[in-house]
Protein backbone atom coordinates (compact mmCIF):
# COMPACT_ATOMS: atom_id res chain seq x y z
CA UNK A 1 0.00 0.00 0.00
CA UNK A 2 1.54 3.36 -0.87
CA UNK A 3 0.57 6.12 0.83
CA UNK A 4 -1.62 8.99 0.34
CA UNK A 5 -0.29 11.45 -1.83
CA UNK A 6 0.16 15.09 -0.54
CA UNK A 7 -2.95 16.36 -2.16
CA UNK A 8 -5.18 14.17 -0.44
CA UNK A 9 -4.27 14.69 2.87
CA UNK A 10 -6.65 15.91 5.41
CA UNK A 11 -9.98 15.63 3.29
CA UNK A 12 -13.36 14.88 4.62
CA UNK A 13 -15.85 13.47 2.39
CA UNK A 14 -20.26 13.50 2.69
CA UNK A 15 -21.42 10.14 1.27
CA UNK A 16 -24.47 11.10 0.73
CA UNK A 17 -28.11 9.57 -1.98
CA UNK A 18 -31.10 8.01 -1.54
CA UNK A 19 -31.90 5.57 0.59
CA UNK A 20 -30.63 1.78 -0.52
CA UNK A 21 -28.22 3.53 -3.08
CA UNK A 22 -25.55 1.11 -1.69
CA UNK A 23 -23.60 3.47 0.21
CA UNK A 24 -22.74 1.74 3.02
CA UNK A 25 -20.94 -1.05 0.99
CA UNK A 26 -19.61 1.26 -1.22
CA UNK A 27 -17.69 2.78 1.24
CA UNK A 28 -16.51 -0.29 3.15
CA UNK A 29 -15.32 -1.58 -0.05
CA UNK A 30 -13.48 1.66 -0.70
CA UNK A 31 -12.17 1.13 2.59
CA UNK A 32 -11.00 -2.73 1.40
CA UNK A 33 -9.20 -1.56 -1.43
CA UNK A 34 -7.11 1.38 0.55
CA UNK A 35 -7.32 0.53 4.32
CA UNK A 36 -5.64 4.19 4.92
CA UNK A 37 -9.63 5.49 4.11
CA UNK A 38 -11.29 6.16 7.70
CA UNK A 39 -14.77 5.68 7.99
CA UNK A 40 -16.69 7.38 10.08
CA UNK A 41 -19.12 5.51 12.79
CA UNK A 42 -21.53 7.57 13.00
CA UNK A 43 -24.35 7.46 16.53
CA UNK A 44 -27.82 7.29 15.04
CA UNK A 45 -31.12 6.70 17.83
CA UNK A 46 -31.80 3.40 15.79
CA UNK A 47 -30.93 0.18 17.29
CA UNK A 48 -28.11 -1.86 14.88
CA UNK A 49 -29.05 -2.51 11.23
CA UNK A 50 -27.78 -5.16 8.65
CA UNK A 51 -25.13 -3.64 6.70
CA UNK A 52 -24.94 -0.54 8.67
CA UNK A 53 -22.37 0.11 11.53
CA UNK A 54 -23.37 2.92 13.54
CA UNK A 55 -23.35 3.55 17.73
CA UNK A 56 -26.65 2.64 18.27
CA UNK A 57 -28.46 5.01 21.03
CA UNK A 58 -31.09 6.39 23.10
CA UNK A 59 -32.40 9.85 22.01
CA UNK A 60 -31.89 10.85 25.58
CA UNK A 61 -27.85 9.58 25.33
CA UNK A 62 -28.05 11.55 22.06
CA UNK A 63 -29.25 14.86 23.61
CA UNK A 64 -26.50 14.43 26.12
CA UNK A 65 -23.49 13.72 23.34
CA UNK A 66 -24.86 16.84 21.57
CA UNK A 67 -24.77 18.65 25.03
CA UNK A 68 -21.49 17.24 25.75
CA UNK A 69 -20.08 18.44 22.57
CA UNK A 70 -19.15 14.96 21.49
CA UNK A 71 -20.13 15.76 17.63
CA UNK A 72 -18.94 18.30 14.87
CA UNK A 73 -22.04 17.53 13.35
CA UNK A 74 -25.73 16.11 14.66
CA UNK A 75 -28.88 16.28 12.26
CA UNK A 76 -32.67 14.64 12.43
CA UNK A 77 -34.11 12.51 9.28
CA UNK A 78 -36.48 10.25 9.22
CA UNK A 79 -37.74 10.88 12.16
CA UNK A 80 -33.86 9.92 14.03
CA UNK A 81 -31.13 11.51 15.20
CA UNK A 82 -27.59 11.29 13.35
CA UNK A 83 -24.20 12.19 14.77
CA UNK A 84 -20.31 12.57 13.19
CA UNK A 85 -18.40 12.66 15.95
CA UNK A 86 -15.70 15.18 16.72
CA UNK A 87 -12.78 12.42 15.56
CA UNK A 88 -13.89 12.96 12.09
CA UNK A 89 -12.65 16.58 12.65
CA UNK A 90 -9.37 15.31 14.56
CA UNK A 91 -8.55 12.60 11.85
CA UNK A 92 -8.87 14.98 8.98
CA UNK A 93 -5.99 17.18 10.83
CA UNK A 94 -3.93 14.51 11.32
CA UNK A 95 -4.10 14.57 7.52
CA UNK A 96 -6.25 11.13 7.27
CA UNK A 97 -8.66 10.67 4.41
CA UNK A 98 -12.10 11.11 6.29
CA UNK A 99 -15.52 9.37 4.39
CA UNK A 100 -18.88 9.70 7.08
CA UNK A 101 -22.70 8.32 5.66
CA UNK A 102 -24.82 11.79 5.69
CA UNK A 103 -27.96 12.92 4.12
CA UNK A 104 -28.37 15.47 1.82
CA UNK A 105 -30.70 17.44 4.18
CA UNK A 106 -27.41 18.38 6.06
CA UNK A 107 -25.55 19.08 3.31
CA UNK A 108 -25.08 22.96 3.96
CA UNK A 109 -24.51 22.14 7.75
CA UNK A 110 -22.00 19.63 7.17
CA UNK A 111 -20.13 22.44 4.81
CA UNK A 112 -19.83 25.08 7.25
CA UNK A 113 -18.48 22.34 9.64
CA UNK A 114 -16.24 20.94 7.69
CA UNK A 115 -14.22 23.69 5.60
CA UNK A 116 -13.90 22.68 2.10
CA UNK A 117 -15.92 19.58 2.15
CA UNK A 118 -16.59 17.22 -0.57
CA UNK A 119 -19.29 15.66 -1.29
CA UNK A 120 -19.92 12.03 -3.14
CA UNK A 121 -23.42 11.65 -4.62
CA UNK A 122 -24.04 7.78 -4.65
CA UNK A 123 -26.76 7.29 -6.72
CA UNK A 124 -29.08 4.55 -8.40
CA UNK A 125 -31.35 3.63 -10.68
CA UNK A 126 -34.81 3.46 -9.30
CA UNK A 127 -35.95 -0.02 -10.00
CA UNK A 128 -32.10 -1.04 -8.61
CA UNK A 129 -33.43 1.08 -5.34
CA UNK A 130 -36.46 -0.37 -4.95
CA UNK A 131 -34.98 -4.00 -4.76
CA UNK A 132 -32.40 -3.10 -1.96
CA UNK A 133 -34.79 -1.15 -0.15
CA UNK A 134 -36.78 -4.42 -0.02
CA UNK A 135 -34.17 -6.41 0.35
CA UNK A 136 -33.35 -4.98 3.60
CA UNK A 137 -36.54 -5.46 5.51
CA UNK A 138 -36.18 -2.23 7.69
CA UNK A 139 -39.14 -0.12 5.97
CA UNK A 140 -42.47 -0.86 5.18
CA UNK A 141 -43.92 -0.83 1.60
CA UNK A 142 -45.05 2.47 2.30
CA UNK A 143 -42.15 3.92 3.90
CA UNK A 144 -39.92 1.84 0.65
CA UNK A 145 -42.52 4.45 -1.88
CA UNK A 146 -41.38 7.26 0.32
CA UNK A 147 -38.07 7.28 0.38
CA UNK A 148 -37.97 6.25 -3.89
CA UNK A 149 -40.57 9.59 -3.83
CA UNK A 150 -37.39 11.52 -2.58
CA UNK A 151 -34.60 9.80 -4.45
CA UNK A 152 -33.90 12.57 -6.65
CA UNK A 153 -33.90 15.63 -4.13
CA UNK A 154 -31.45 18.06 -5.15
CA UNK A 155 -28.45 18.98 -3.50
CA UNK A 156 -27.43 22.64 -2.59
CA UNK A 157 -25.61 25.14 -5.07
CA UNK A 158 -22.09 25.82 -4.59
CA UNK A 159 -20.53 22.38 -3.18
CA UNK A 160 -17.69 19.70 -4.60
CA UNK A 161 -19.77 16.80 -5.89
CA UNK A 162 -18.90 13.88 -7.54
CA UNK A 163 -21.76 11.79 -8.82
CA UNK A 164 -21.24 7.95 -8.35
CA UNK A 165 -23.87 5.76 -9.99
CA UNK A 166 -23.95 2.57 -8.21
CA UNK A 167 -26.49 0.62 -10.12
CA UNK A 168 -23.91 -1.83 -11.74
CA UNK A 169 -21.15 -3.95 -10.47
CA UNK A 170 -19.89 -2.62 -7.07
CA UNK A 171 -16.18 -2.73 -8.23
CA UNK A 172 -16.50 0.04 -11.21
CA UNK A 173 -18.44 2.07 -8.49
CA UNK A 174 -15.33 1.24 -5.96
CA UNK A 175 -13.27 2.50 -8.94
CA UNK A 176 -15.09 5.86 -9.26
CA UNK A 177 -15.02 6.67 -5.39
CA UNK A 178 -11.26 5.82 -5.49
CA UNK A 179 -10.62 7.91 -8.38
CA UNK A 180 -13.10 10.79 -6.54
CA UNK A 181 -10.66 10.77 -3.80
CA UNK A 182 -7.80 10.68 -5.84
CA UNK A 183 -6.87 7.39 -4.77
CA UNK A 184 -6.02 4.06 -6.63
CA UNK A 185 -6.68 0.36 -6.10
CA UNK A 186 -3.72 -1.11 -5.12
CA UNK A 187 -3.20 -4.92 -6.33
CA UNK A 188 -2.52 -7.55 -3.66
Amino acid sequence: MSPLSASAEGRIFAVVGPSGAGKDTLMEAARAARPEIHLVRRVVTRAAATGEDHRPVTEDTFRQLRADGAFSLSWSAHGLSYGIPREATERAGRGEVVLFNGSRAMLEAAAAAFPGLRVLHVTAREEVLRERLTARGRESNAQIEGRLARADLPLPQGLDVTTIDNSGALEASVAQLLAALDLKETTP
